[in-house]
Formats: C-alpha cells, structure tokens, sequence
C-alpha cells in the first residue's frame, strides 16, 4: 500500500483544497491529512475561523481522506513520516523547497495549486464586500 501525507489548516474549505486533496490521494492508496491544532495555528499567528474540532470532522467526510491527524508542531513532519510509513509527502507548489528535507525518508511532491482560488483570497473578498 502506497501511504501520501499532507499538512494544512483547511479552513473555509473550498474548491482549491478538493484539488489538492484528490490529486494527493490519486498519488497513493492511502492519504492522511495533519490538521494544524488551533494551538499551533496561534504560534504560526494565523487564526481559523472552524475549530480544529470542526475542521476535522469536515475532512474526515471528505472521501479521499483517509485518516486525520492533528499538527501540533512544525518539527513533527519527519516522525510522522516515519511513524505512519509514508511513501510520498504532498504540499501544494507554494511551499516549493521548504520540504525538501523528506527527501531522505519518502518522495517529496509539490502540486499545483488550484488558479484563482485561495483562503487569503476568500477572506479578503468577504472583507471587501462587508466594507462595501
């Protein structure tokens, strides 16, 4: 069984991480999501509007997500690599070169992200609107 890992906040899900979620389960038989806690998402200053609860829930409904772990640290990616014997670590192309790093225990592949499409972009639209 081929096992892919990727890590995010998937808050305000929206098309562009269904992209990315499928194109990463259609590399493997197996995808497991770390879900970034509340907690670390308040270390890395950013602030989801669903709890880390509520994120969970929605992507364990997702059916190319297979398991959902939480993300509690940024120096936890190569236990759990290791721990959930991944072979493929995805990340979307943004973070091209910052996990290079795995390349010593698994495949490391960055995707494309999905144009025209982001939760920076939703959320400032949203502003937008409400200010408008």
């Amino acid at each position: 069984m081929k096992k892919v890992l990727t890590y995010g906040t998937f808050d305000l899900l929206h098309f562009g991480h269904i992209n990315l979620l499928q194109r990463a389960r259609e590399l493997g038989d197996h995808l497991t999501v770390a879900l970034s806690s509340d907690e670390f998402n308040a270390i890395k200053n950013k602030k989801a509007y669903h709890s880390y609860e509520n994120r969970k829930a929605i992507l364990e409904s997702i059916r190319y997500v297979d398991a959902v772990i939480p993300e509690t640290e940024w120096d936890q990616k190569i236990r759990d690599v290791l721990y959930h014997d991944i072979d493929i670590f995805v990340m979307g192309d943004d973070w091209k070169g910052h996990f290079d790093f795995l390349k010593d225990y698994c495949k490391v592949i960055y995707l494309p992200r999905t144009v025209g499409v982001s939760t920076t972009k939703i959320k400032r639209d949203l502003l937008t609107v409400s200010n408008a």
